[in-house]
This record gives C-alpha cells, structure tokens and sequence, in this order.
C-alpha cells in the first residue's frame, strides 16, 4: 500500500514526547513489511535546512482567502529509504518550538500553522502525481486531513483514499475560536456538519474523529479509558459512537536505539546474561548527578515532562507532595530528568536544595536518559493517564523495574509484582494520591532489601519482554484495508 502519514512530530527531526518516536518506528516497519511510505511535517528553525534537499518547484497552498507558498525540503528518514518532506514556511513554522514555548505555550496561528500541515501534504500529493491509498494523520495538528477527503477532496484526486486517524493523548484536541474555521476553506455550513462545533469552539480533533474510516489509539487500555466520562475528555460520547471503528494498538520501541548490548551513551554495556556493566551504569549516574556512588543504594529515576498529567501534582505540588517524604523516610537516592511547566521545575529545584538525595536535571538531555534507563534500580511512572508511554518499556530493556499506576499503556505492558511467587517485571498502584505513590515505592524498596532474588528474577523477565513494531505495523496494515474497505462505498458519513 502507498502511506501518507501527515505528523507535527518525526524523529529525530522534531520531537516534544511520544509521538515523534512512534511515527519514526512505524513507518519505518512499514517500509521494512513492503509498504511504500512517505511522510509530511513542517520544517521547524531547529531542523536544518542545510542537511535536506530542496524540491525544485514550491508549493501553493490555499489558505483562508489567499494562497500561500511554501518551499519543499526533503531527505530519508534515518536508516531507511522512507522519503521525509518538510513544507517550509517562514513565517508560520520558521519560529523555536513546535506548538508554542515556555513564555508563549500555544502559539495564537496554531490553526493556521497546521492547516497548512494538513492542506499543505495533499498538495504534495499531487504536486508529486503520487496518490496514497491511505492518508495516516496523528493528533490534531494532523486531524483536518480525514476532514478534507469527505469535504473539499470527497470526489476529487482523493476520492479513493481512505483515512486513519491515531489519538496519541486526547487531552489535547485543537480547541480555536468558531470564527477561525475561514483558515481552513472548510465553509461555515460544514462548521456542525463536518463535527467541528464543541461548545461553541472549534475543534479539530472531533472533526477528524467525526470524519477517518478508521480510527486508532495508542494501548488496547487506553482505548477503553476514552470511552469512559473519567478519561474522554468531553469526547466520550463520540468516540462510544466509533467504537466499532477504534482500535488500541500498542506502540512499540526502537530496540536499535535502546540495546543496553550495544548503547554508546552508556559508560559500560550489559545484556540480561552478564548484569555487571549495569553497576557501572549506576555508579556513573550517581557521580554525574552528584550522588553518593553507593551500590547498595537503591536508585528511583524518572525521565518524563514535569505536567500534571504524569503525576508531578501528586509527588510534588507544593501542599501535599510525596517527594519530599519519599526522599527524606526512605533510604534510597532520586533522579529526575525533564523539562515542563515552571511551577514543576521551581519546586523540584527547591526540593533538590533542601534533600541530598535528590538530583534533577531540568534539560532535553538525550545520553543522560539513556543512562538513567540503565543505571537506575527502578522507574517511576505516576501518571494521572498514560495512553502508551515508552519510558517503562524502556526501562525494562534495561533492567530497571517500573513503578507505575494502572492506567492506559502502563497496565497493557508492566506486570504487577506478586509476593507468593515473585512473579511480576514492576510495582503497580491503582489510586493516583501521594500516599499510594509513598507506599508503593516503599512496596518496592521493602522487595530490594529483603527479596533480593525476585528483584534478580524480576530484572531478567523485564529484559527478556518484547515490545516489537513488527506485531504493531501487521496489525496497523489490517487497519488500513479497513479504511480501504470503508471508503470503497464512497458513502460521506452523516451524523
């Protein structure tokens, strides 16, 4: 099959969370299962134009009441033949950050920025006289896409694509003032038709929802939770509506890039067979971090955005916060990498002044994640919701045993220690409050003081888990004869 995947995020070119990983690793697997792939993104001021090369004709892009033109860039996506196009834009995408920065957290144009993103990648299609049979939009950057083809493209050069739409965190939907719709050319007779209208806004996520053949979440549990009040985030209803069309599938890693076997971030390799390099791991984090280099310390890391959402309120809001007792009772050293809102990082480097076990490096730091993943004894992974995560499965390739609340991708990939047997790859908690977070990594500390063998079992069925793309993009290929099979009736939804 021809694939159009349609991203705001494609690794290693830009990158603000998961998403940017899973769309680099599926299409690559894609590729590898036989499938012609090619992808679309803007071109950002971190991505260097010097390094792409430049189509010789630019691209015209209807844009509200004018056309636009954009120069096109392009290069391979690293490792494979999967062509990368990059629509270059100045004023819209020439700017730092994807969807805003810290002193701006949304760009005000970010409609008009990913309208074009959207637009901007079916006019390379036919700029290219390439025509998918499957248009793949991620998020709602891309998620005026599927709208498109049952709108301004339903009987044109698209009238035989289908659609798929991936919900990477349905917490953010593209929410815009109703009056900004004249951006996208889509007239104000689809604004209720098309499923944009939400409370009187506009909102691009529910539109593409209302309009792919098919859709896809990131975890089979994630799946479920957006189906319910607590986790659909007023979309619920909609998406009970779709089930029948929404799968869960789950994201895979890239075992390439995280081989504690062959890792060049890391001072020291390991594999489940020949664990000493992994106390090498953890010696050099606690010297980088400032840490008593101790062997028989056990260390908690955590490389995660510092929101609310993975859990930050509950382990250090300034109130009721567990960090502070969990590094000031127990006998363990912390680590924590990232970066966030900046009430997070202000508390965490007032905590980080006041407790000498705690470390925090509030930078993208790419080698010293990798060397947190292999030095740290445990993760933890607090997340209010959590539709995949990456960094558990991470974890355990490395040896290092999570410590996660059960929810979305969390529950679908760690496995609960059970005393009586010793059976389990992590430490699971069901209610997200400060004192089950205390408890459990108090659960965990207990089992590596007094339990050191099931510890040592645990880490081997940690590393010996896989989380393969290949299971991920047969069962996405499935998906896209569904869609396939869906537009083939050339009926336009109603609803």
């Amino acid at each position: 099959m021809k694939i159009l995947m349609i991203s705001s995020e494609v690794l290693p070119f830009a990158k603000a969370g998961g998403l940017g990983d899973m769309v680099a690793a599926l299409a690559a697997e894609l590729a590898r299962h036989g499938h012609e792939v090619r992808i679309v993104l803007p071109r950002y001021y971190s991505v260097d134009s010097g390094l792409l090369r430049r189509l010789d004709r630019p691209l015209g892009v209807p844009l509200g009441g004018e056309e636009e033109w954009c120069a096109v860039a392009m290069t391979t996506l690293p490792g494979t033949e999967v062509p990368v196009y990059f629509l270059d834009h100045q004023e819209l995408f020439g700017r730092d950050g994807i969807y805003g920065t810290k002193t701006e957290p949304e760009f005000s144009d970010n409609l008009r920025r990913f309208t074009l993103l959207c637009r901007g990648a079916l006019q390379l299609a036919k700029l290219l006289k390439w025509k998918p049979d499957v248009i793949h939009a991620h998020d709602w950057p891309a998620a005026l896409a599927p709208v498109y083809l049952n709108t301004l493209e339903r009987d044109g050069y698209f009238a035989d694509t289908g659609s798929v739409l991936t919900i990477h965190n349905l917490a953010h939907q593209g929410i815009f003032p109703k009056e900004e719709i004249e951006h996208t050319l889509i007239g104000w007779e689809q604004f209720h038709g098309a499923g944009f209208e939400h409370h009187d806004s506009l909102n691009l996520l529910q539109a593409g929802i209302r309009n792919a053949d098919m859709l896809t979440t990131v975890s089979p549990t994630y799946a479920r939770e957006i189906q319910t009040p607590e986790f659909g985030h007023r979309l619920d209803g909609l998406l009970r509506h779709r089930s029948a069309d929404l799968s869960g599938v789950l994201n895979g890693i890239d075992y390439g890039l995280w081989n504690p076997e062959n890792d060049q971030h890391l001072p020291s390799n390991f594999s489940a067979g020949e664990l000493d390099g992994k106390a090498g791991c953890k010696a050099a984090l606690q010297e980088v971090m400032g840490l008593d280099v101790d062997p028989n310390v056990p260390v908690y890391g955590m490389v995660s955005r510092l929101v609310e959402q993975k859990g930050f309120g509950e382990l250090c809001g300034p109130t009721h916060g567990s960090l502070y007792n969990i590094c000031h009772d127990l006998g363990l050293q912390f680590v924590i990498l990232g970066t966030g809102d900046a009430w997070c990082e202000t508390e965490l480097e007032s905590l980080a002044a006041r407790l000498p076990n705690l470390a925090v490096d509030l930078e993208f730091n790419e080698p010293l994640a990798h060397l947190i993943m292999a030095g740290s004894d445990f993760l933890l992974v607090p997340s209010v919701f959590e539709p995949c995560g990456l960094t558990q499965m991470y974890a355990m390739r490395y040896g290092t045993l999570p410590v996660v609340r059960a929810t979305g991708g969390l529950v679908d990939t760690v496995d609960n220690y059970d005393e009586p047997t010793g059976e389990g790859t992590g430490f699971v908690f069901d209610l997200l409050t400060p004192s089950a977070i205390y408890n459990t990594v108090g659960w965990s500390l207990w089992a590596w003081y007094n339990r050191p063998e099931d510890i040592a079992a645990m880490q081997q069925r940690a590393m010996a888990k896989r989380f393969d793309w290949e299971v991920s993009a047969a069962r996405y290929a499935e998906i896209y004869q569904g869609a396939l099979a869906r537009r083939s009736g050339a009926v336009l939804r109603t609803w």
